[in-house]
């Protein structure tokens, strides 16, 4: 079809699946089958050339056979629609990161949240052959600045210390069991971003970033492991024995942290409270604006 209707665009047009959607992670199973699933990919083009045949290449794309080697067409659910089709590359950004280009600043380097980074940023690439939109990729794909980056690991080590280590065991003494666990919650999520920055990689959506991090090179099947028990530990243990298990196994996920803090130098100090170590990595960071925020701000 791009042969016979689009010939001077075929060597222009990107291709690939990006974006929102477990299979741009790579996670599909069988449960995933129920909606937004199916045959389906990206085409990426410039803006003049989405200018001069975006409409009538998307209205050729959806004029194809909805069957590829014997699988039905995809599955659309009122919130899924637009993520797969023909997009300029600018606003393709836009969506998940606010800008049609890659970022400039720190500043606006700090306002993209770590979820909408790895969706700008996952799945794969078929061809390219302008490179256009593999070059706003590349730029993406090559992390936060290091002064973004030591911030937030910095808010990481305080975070975690204040729900995990200091605020988990005070809400179990006082009984308050909702609140202990929403500050094992909040300490899970904190560690679970700690091994994403520390492997400079981006921290995916909360329903994906558990199996995401058993990936990673640093940290990443350890803390894998470790959060999984401290989730599933109420299945094995009950009562006090539970909560002080969990306890234990929140000491250990902070133990591996800060011994990784401490192996990059990013860290020297020898305590094992989190708290203190927030400070010491904010230390290192270049731009005064940047050092200056509150360590709790992400």
């Amino acid at each position: 079809m791009l042969a016979d209707r689009f010939s001077g665009y075929v060597d222009r047009i990107a291709t690939g699946l990006v974006g929102d959607g477990s299979e741009c992670f790579g996670f599909d199973d069988d449960i995933s089958q129920d909606h937004d699933w199916g045959p389906g990919f990206c085409l990426w083009l410039t803006e003049p050339d989405y200018n001069a045949v975006g409409e009538s290449l998307q209205a050729a794309l959806d004029a194809l056979p909805q069957t590829f080697a014997g699988r039905s067409g995809r599955k659309m659910s009122a919130f899924g629609q637009g993520r797969t089709g023909v997009f300029e590359i600018g606003r393709f950004y836009r969506r998940f990161i606010g800008l049609s280009r890659p970022p400039e600043t720190l500043e606006e380097w700090r306002r993209i949240p770590e979820p909408y980074m790895a969706a700008a940023t996952n799945g794969r690439i078929f061809s390219d052959p302008l490179g256009v939109f593999s070059a706003f990729r590349e730029k993406l794909l090559a992390f936060y600045p290091e002064d973004i980056r030591l911030k937030m690991i910095a808010s990481r080590c305080m975070v975690m210390a204040q729900s995990g280590q200091y605020n988990y065991p005070r809400c179990i003494k006082r009984r308050e069991h909702v609140a202990a666990q929403r500050a094992e919650a909040q300490f899970i999520d904190a560690s679970i971003s700690m091994v994403f920055l520390l492997n400079r990689r981006y921290k995916p959506y909360y329903k994906w970033m558990h199996r995401a991090v058993r990936r990673l090179p640093v940290l990443g099947a350890a803390i894998h492991r470790l959060t999984d028990e401290l989730v599933t530990c109420q299945d094995r243990h009950h009562g006090a024995a539970r909560y002080r298990q969990k306890t234990h196994l929140i000491e250990r996920i902070c133990g591996r942290v800060i011994a990784v803090l401490k192996d990059k130098g990013l860290s020297p100090g020898d305590s094992d409270f989190l708290l203190d170590h927030g400070p010491r990595v904010r230390s290192r960071i270049q731009d005064p604006a940047i050092r200056d925020l509150d360590l709790f701000v992400p």
